[in-house]
């Protein structure tokens, strides 16, 4: 061996490789489990959303009863809450019974439904093309999409629990949540921070108004409509519309397919009449409540709206597309309370 030169540890340069490879390894790990536990965080996250949104309605409308009658703000949140269950039970007690027969009348008309629109499609060469898509492959693959949209972090019933709950504890101390953010922040920011809770209230209170005041139009609209033009289970189809609504863009698609469906069985004119119908009625309750959203709420662009709901859909299933309007305007308000005012004073 030459004088000078030191001998190479090859042992050492393996432990070593070996060494970087176990901590390429951990790290992966520990990626893989802070998407995981962030993901199910996320989905906790709109959970109490939603139960917040919950809350904002039972201190809105106790703000509306306590503007009207001059009530305390106990009274006025007992009639809050305690009206709303009671007006909920009285609906379900009086149509429960006529809601349950046309459900299962529907449920058991279906299959005949659905063979009479595949044979109308058959009949055209764009329906066979429909039809194509929606079989072998393709259909296994959508009904995997589905199966995954709907799936949620604790089971729909333990979400419907998780967000019942905390709707509640919202409700009966609000102040408590919003001081314990408050305290988070730093004292000369408090101000800022207020005002930006109160501007998402206001966000908040103005979409949860517009859209229960469209989910209700729509039903109506949509049940008269279909009951006039002789649909059967108009009731429960006018249902599922208003309860759709609170999903837009998708939903209104969605709830028209059994319309256009069951009026396919009575030929293709009636199937067109009964698009005709939701698309006017969709057309009105948007043109009437729009510019009542917009009065508290921020004007939000709408392939703004549908890249969120996209988004929210892939992160979150159905309730990330549910709530993808509220977060998206929540998000707003924060980039332009902290980000787009502080360069106007630069």
């Amino acid at each position: 061996m030459p004088a000078g030169n030191k001998p190479i540890d090859t042992t050492k340069k393996e432990l070593s490789y070996i060494g970087k490879v176990w901590q390429t390894v951990a790290i992966v790990a520990l990626l893989v489990v802070f998407i995981l536990i962030a993901k199910v965080a996320f989905n906790v996250l709109l959970m109490a959303l939603a139960g917040a949104l919950i809350a904002v309605y039972f201190h809105g409308l106790a703000d509306i009863i306590q503007r009207k009658t001059r009530l305390s703000r106990k009274f006025a949140m007992a009639i809050s809450t305690i009206g709303t269950i009671v007006v909920l039970v009285a609906l379900f007690w009086f149509i429960g019974a006529k809601i349950q027969v046309q459900v299962t009348q529907l449920s058991n008309s279906l299959p005949h439904t659905i063979n009479t629109a595949k044979a109308k499609l058959n009949e055209t060469p764009i329906g066979q093309k429909v039809l194509d898509s929606f079989s072998g492959d393709n259909s296994k693959k959508l009904s995997d999409t589905a199966q995954t949209f709907f799936n949620t972090s604790f089971g729909v019933l333990g979400d419907l629990y998780i967000i019942m709950f905390l709707g509640i504890f919202f409700t009966a101390s609000p102040s408590l949540y919003k001081d314990g953010i408050l305290v988070l922040v730093p004292a000369n920011k408090k101000l800022v921070a207020q005002h930006i809770i109160d501007r998402i209230s206001l966000a908040l209170k103005g979409w949860l108004k517009g859209m229960l005041l469209s989910m209700v139009l729509i039903t109506i609209l949509i049940a008269v409509g279909l009951t006039v033009i002789g649909i059967p289970v108009a009731m429960v189809l006018g249902l599922i519309t208003g309860i759709l609504e609170i999903v837009p863009n998708f939903g209104p698609l969605i709830a028209m397919l059994p319309g256009v469906l069951l009026g396919l069985t009575f030929g293709t004119g009636t199937a067109v009449i009964v698009a005709l119908l939701y698309i006017i009625c969709q057309t009105l309750v948007a043109n009437i409540v729009t510019p009542l959203i917009q009065k508290k709420m921020i004007n939000l662009p709408p392939a703004l709206t549908l890249i969120s709901q996209l988004i929210m859909g892939a992160l979150s299933g159905a309730l990330g597309i549910i709530l993808a309007v509220p977060l998206l305007a929540m998000l707003v308000i924060l980039v332009d309370e902290l980000y787009v005012k502080k360069m106007d004073q630069i």
